[in-house]
């Protein structure tokens, strides 16, 4: 069985929920503190020199990162939790779901640390990356038809990173009010029976 090391509502819980549609088993090991000094950090350098969260340890005993790799390698298990190979939508999924890590995360680097990156002014450095979220979220939601998923009927794993990115910065109210196809979808994601007990977990639902 799989190990997945994280923290209950952050970058993790995408995995989770990925794992958890895919009815993938794991184990997941919370080392909730790894971002500042301490042994949750030296537990996840071990396995990860750039501690972060998710970090994956496969059946084999090989290390997997970044949760779009994940995603990845699920697909390979999975691949009814993409569209079709050879389907205009499949290029879409992927180009977003490439697109989400590439463009959106960095804001959350850069945001919810901000001393580390501009010391003398760390407060400018998180408006403008927060303002700057809203506008790539915004572009997103125009992409989107939450029919009731972002390609219709088949529940996706592009869908997972919306549910549980909604739960992030600038908040559920933000997003009800300024992106409804996202927020529709997410809705739609936090019915899914399957889901429920992951979700809670994480403080999705």
């Amino acid at each position: 069985m799989m190990k997945i090391y994280g923290v209950p509502g952050w970058g993790s819980a995408i995995s989770e929920v990925m794992l958890t549609l895919a009815e993938i088993p794991y184990h997941f090991i919370n080392v909730d503190g790894f971002d500042s000094d301490g042994p949750q950090r030296e537990l996840l350098k071990k396995m990860n020199p750039l501690c972060q969260v998710p970090t994956l340890v496969l059946e084999n005993g090989n290390v997997m990162t970044e949760t779009a790799a994940i995603a990845l390698m699920i697909l390979d298990r999975c691949p009814e939790l993409a569209p079709p190979v050879g389907h205009a939508e499949r290029q879409q999924f992927q180009r977003l779901l490439i697109w989400l890590v590439a463009n959106v995360y960095p804001t959350f680097t850069f945001a919810d640390y901000p001393d580390r990156w501009a010391p003398d002014a760390p407060a400018q450095l998180k408006k403008n990356c927060i303002e700057y979220r809203k506008s790539l979220y915004m572009w997103l939601n125009d992409q989107l038809n939450a029919e009731p998923y972002a390609f219709g009927d088949q529940l996706t794993l592009l869908d997972v990173y919306i549910a549980v990115m909604r739960t992030w910065g600038p908040g559920h109210d933000w997003f009800q009010d300024n992106t409804q196809n996202i927020s529709a979808i997410a809705d739609a994601v936090c019915q899914h029976p399957r889901l429920r007990t992951v979700l809670k977990n994480n403080k999705i639902i």
